[in-house]
């Protein structure tokens, strides 16, 4: 069958099939939330596809609003794994696309206020989102991401909240364990056809591990100008400053169980961290003309960042060897064009995006000296890689929706795609140019179909295919330090297969249930990881199957409950290396779930106990070893007061009550066997927030 369950996930869709065939069919709920992941405004119960949405209250209540992980737990299907590691950035996965990436996020797209926070080569960074500006965070799966062009393997949107009426000014301060603080000062607000929010935050950690410790400054602001045409022009801007990130790198099996607080001896001796500073900017036009809508954007930025790494001297002796401190200038760009027609019962969007990036990407050594007989260590010694890289990609887009009955609805789409790298390598002291280029084309077609069995249970399904390059830091080192960036690799194609329920069993409840296969070829997967430094290639054929479910529903007196779970089978389905056919992806869990119990009674209180259960993750290709399982439980609670226009707020939270050990993070294929990143144990936040309506 194209379409099968695994063994493991068949008795929760059951159990799921079961709820959906014994409701009560209590009435539809009225829907609060509209999604625009497919690029126009409806309600996710309408939508054939796997989509979750995370509001502003759940993103910032109780939370540090600091990094996605936070938030993103309740979406089934994501996993959000904290590093603890503010120079690595966390790990970001969706349905097992994401899980191979060193650092940053890869595999998903990454979207903020409609700017793509992905770079065109599909690298990406949730460092730069700022969560305590959040409104509204959409979470895409599945066949219908490809429409977002290389790297889709899903979507993630943020937007930013909206300003109220009356204006408001507010500051928020939480610290907790570890010597963490977070400070935010926001003002936001609607004057006329004027709407404008303005969020500034200062995140300071000495973090849980040796060495770990970080400052994260940043600032997000956004003005929409409504003119009495019904036209409207957004602007965008905000910035990311993290002026020294340690790097406490990962543990072997034998120092996590000893001390999961201490740092591997190289990151102390070669003092691995990482600056980064990143500016982007953006402006979006929408013009109504009738029943169609003409919208245009454009934006750009820089980045820079500088990382001293934990490759030993003695291993730099080859004249080819590119260093230890990775260095790089980066300028980005983009615009964006899309027309969209409306009509009684169809819909039709057309679009092109056209983005560039160009990098100038140096690698020094990391000691001065000789490489037998270094004289300091951890610092930015000679010249051994300068090179210019420059990457543009062009997506033209089709897509739409039919409703030929009214219990029927089509969409259907198509994506071309063009990505193109080129490097010009300027360091011809090793003999070797390791110029060169490559030009990627793909076509992606995607189709749904909708029926509204009734008015409390949808059936959908759809199927389309997908594509991914290698990032620029995926060919950024090649296999045996050769020179020159590894275009040897292959994009890697898919095809995803999908069916679901989504249903109102009764007032208040809602559950989702998808059922999901996804077929690649030519997987880019990590060959070697050392030091800071991972080499990529080509693995065959994958096979991602499993499936996901979300239930939440109100239990009287003010208290609600929600899960959020998932099961997924991922393996390689060819042999590579030494790497046996059978073998399943390292970094993606089995099963991961997460629950919550929420209580809002009258007079400002609220509280909420959470669940989180994730199994254990194989941590490389050869399954040589696996993670630990765990199963943790956290506690907020938060008071609200007003005073004529003053509101406050104190807010706490306990993670990980219990006190327990368990691995937060890994990286995949450490060739010095150091895969794991510890977890804190119990944790504290503790914050107060002042606001002013004017």
């Amino acid at each position: 069958m194209i379409l099968s369950a695994p063994p493991s996930t068949r008795p929760a869709l059951l159990l799921a099939l079961l709820l959906i065939a014994h409701s009560p069919g209590g009435g539809a709920t009225e829907d609060t939330i509209l999604i625009t992941a497919t690029r126009s405004a409806r309600s996710a119960f309408e939508l054939p596809v796997a989509i979750g949405a995370v509001s502003g209250p759940v993103i910032t209540e109780g939370q540090w609003g600091v990094n996605l992980s936070e938030a993103l737990w309740r979406v089934p299907g994501a996993v959000v794994l904290n590093r603890q590691n503010y120079a690595q950035d966390i790990q970001v996965s969706l349905r097992g696309f994401g899980a191979r990436a060193a650092f940053g996020v890869r595999g998903v797209r990454l979207i903020q206020d409609g700017i793509p926070l992905t770079m065109p080569d599909g690298q990406g960074q949730g460092a730069s989102i700022d969560l305590l500006s959040a409104g509204r965070i959409e979470v895409l799966r599945g066949p219908f991401s490809a429409l977002y062009g290389n790297h889709s393997g899903g979507v993630i949107q943020v937007f930013s909240e909206d300003g109220p009426q009356p204006g408001k000014v507010s500051l928020r301060y939480g610290a907790g364990s570890a010597g963490s603080r977070n400070t935010s000062l926001k003002l936001a607000g609607q004057q006329g056809g004027v709407n404008y929010l303005l969020n500034t935050s200062s995140f300071a950690t000495d973090g849980e591990r040796q060495h770990s410790s970080a400052r994260r400054d940043s600032i997000n602001a956004r003005l929409k100008l409504t003119l009495d045409s019904g036209a409207t022009l957004t602007l965008l801007g905000n910035g990311l400053d993290q002026p020294m990130s340690q790097d406490a790198l990962g543990l072997s099996r034998a120092q996590f169980e000893s001390d999961p607080h201490q740092a591997d001896s190289s990151a102390l001796d070669y003092n691995t961290r990482k600056t980064i500073r990143q500016m982007q900017g953006g402006a979006v036009w929408e013009q109504p003309l009738g029943n169609d809508l003409l919208r245009i954007s454009a934006h750009g930025g820089t980045r820079s960042v500088t990382q001293y790494q934990s490759i030993p001297a003695s291993a730099q002796t080859s004249p080819l060897h590119p260093g230890g401190v990775a260095d790089f200038d980066r300028r980005f760009e983009g615009l964006g064009l899309r027309w969209t027609r409306s009509r009684s019962n169809w819909e039709l969007v057309a679009g092109v995006d056209a983005d560039r990036m160009a990098d100038e990407r140096k690698g020094y050594r990391n000691f001065l000296g000789s490489p037998s007989a270094p004289t300091a260590l951890g610092v930015m010694g000679a010249l051994r890689r300068d090179e210019d890289n420059q990457v543009r990609s062009l997506n033209t887009y089709l897509q739409g929706q039919w409703t030929p009955q009214p219990d029927w609805t089509v969409h259907a789409g198509l994506r071309h795609t063009r990505v193109a790298f080129v490097s010009k390598d300027h360091y011809l002291a090793d003999g070797n140019n390791g110029s060169g280029a490559a030009d990627y084309r793909d076509t992606s077609p995607v189709a749904g179909l909708l029926w509204r069995l009734s008015p409390d249970v949808h059936l959908y399904a759809n199927l389309g295919y997908g594509f991914e390059t290698a990032t620029f830091t995926e060919m950024s080192y090649r296999p045996g330090n050769l020179p020159g960036l590894n275009f040897d690799l292959k994009p890697s194609r898919s095809r995803s297969l999908e069916t679901g329920v989504k249903a109102r069993p009764w007032p208040g409840a809602e559950l989702e249930a998808a059922l999901f296969r996804v077929e690649s070829d030519d997987e880019i997967v990590v060959d070697s990881s050392a030091g800071g430094r991972t080499t990529y290639r080509n693995g065959g054929r994958t096979l991602r199957q499993g499936i996901e479910l979300s239930f939440a529903t109100p239990l009287g007196r003010n208290v609600g409950f929600m899960a959020a779970c998932s099961v997924l089978g991922a393996e390689y389905r060819d042999a590579f290396g030494s790497v046996p056919a059978g073998n399943h992806l390292p970094a993606v869990p089995a099963r991961s779930c997460h629950g919550e119990l929420a209580w809002r009674p009258a007079g400002g209180f609220d509280a909420g106990l959470e669940v989180h259960h994730l199994s254990g993750m194989y941590v490389d290709d050869a399954n040589s070893a696996t993670t630990p399982a765990y199963t943790i439980a956290s506690l907020r609670a938060g008071w609200r007061q007003g005073m004529g226009r003053w509101e406050f707020q104190e807010f706490l939270r306990v993670d990980n009550l219990a006190d327990r050990r368990y691995v937060g993070s890994l990286i995949v294929n450490e060739r010095n066997g150091r895969f794991y990143e510890p977890a804190p144990g119990r944790a504290y936040l503790l914050g107060a927030s002042v606001a002013y309506r004017f």
